[in-house]
């Protein structure tokens, strides 16, 4: 009877979880549709808007005000969250896990606040963009450890022994340092500093005279990599993790859709459905390769646990 409430109690927890990363990557989709209007400062003050708790939601006011009222709404989510696991769960890493969520959303609105404040600088922009991904991953996280797949003992933990797991890895940071480039490009305005694709002003290598410029075609070999590594993480999830697959193959389609939406972003000149879902599906990739990398490390660890017990010796 006790272990059934328990499991019931687990499964709730892990819904919520869910929710609260659905409800994250909400928040990234208005937050992007914010840069892509150009509304950045169509709220001038902070933390109320034009001294108003709700403002008339018209022209610019509707995204940026709009973006702060689900900003908080995740605020809300990840405090009782994070209340409910470190109330309900022993286990240390994912009380850590849900003390870091809260302190990454607590931070992320006091960048949002300084980012208004302060008239949009680049480096709190940045920094508040790339906060935002980091953000989603740990509610992703958060929504596959409290899962039923993962398992509730404190060992095995991660081993990132085996290629799956360390090309998972790798490919996380990867995906993360062009999500840096990725920011640094949406708020320099550097979209359309390269107007053309697959080549850069008619030629592989364009004249780097511009930071723009630059910043824009560092995004594109970083691009590269990306869908390089992608592309050996998914063979080897099929050759060696069969159980991974699902993930693997949402993988490659984000991937494929997210070229996609960067060739539609410049045909379109910076069209803001395009270049919002640029982003969404970006934050999309991180999260798919962060679910790969945990899974991988989990199931190694769990192999290399199996292979150490002693084994009983038959009559």
């Amino acid at each position: 009877m006790a272990l059934g409430m328990a499991d019931r109690s687990a499964t709730r927890l892990h819904r919520f979880a869910v929710l609260t990363a659905s409800a994250t990557c909400v928040l990234l989709f208005l937050g992007g549709l914010v840069t892509s209007t150009g509304s950045g400062l169509a709220v001038p003050d902070w933390p109320l808007s034009f001294g108003q708790v709700f403002p008339e939601m018209v022209g610019g006011v509707l995204f940026e005000h709009g973006h702060r009222l689900a900003a908080s709404a995740v605020g809300l989510l990840t405090l009782v969250l994070a209340v409910w696991v470190v109330v309900s769960d022993t286990r240390p890493s994912i009380r850590g896990l849900a003390v870091a969520m809260l302190v990454a959303v607590i931070l992320q609105g006091v960048l949002g606040g300084v980012t208004v404040l302060y008239k949009l600088p680049l480096a709190v922009s940045v920094t508040h963009a790339c906060l935002a991904q980091i953000f989603f991953c740990l509610s992703v996280t958060m929504a596959i450890v409290t899962g039923p797949a993962w398992g509730t003992p404190r060992r095995p933990a991660l081993s990132f022994a085996t290629p799956v797991a360390a090309l998972g890895a790798i490919t996380t940071v990867a995906v993360f340092c062009q999500l840096i480039l990725g920011a640094l490009t949406r708020h320099l305005g550097a979209g359309l500093a390269i107007p053309d694709f697959p080549l850069a002003f008619g030629r592989l290598l364009p004249p780097l005279e511009t930071t723009p410029i630059a910043v824009h075609f560092a995004h594109r070999c970083g691009a590269l990599v990306v869908t390089m590594l992608v592309t050996a993480l998914v063979a080897a999830v099929l050759r060696a993790e069969p159980g991974l697959r699902h993930l693997a193959t949402l993988l490659a389609m984000l991937v494929v859709t997210q070229v996609t939406l960067a060739m539609l972003l410049l045909a379109t000149h910076r069209a803001v459905l395009p270049t919002t879902l640029h982003l969404v599906v970006g934050a999309g990739i991180f999260a798919t390769s962060v679910a790969i990398s945990l899974r991988a490390a989990r199931l190694a660890a769990v192999r290399e646990r199996a292979t150490s017990l002693p084994h009983p010796v038959l009559a």
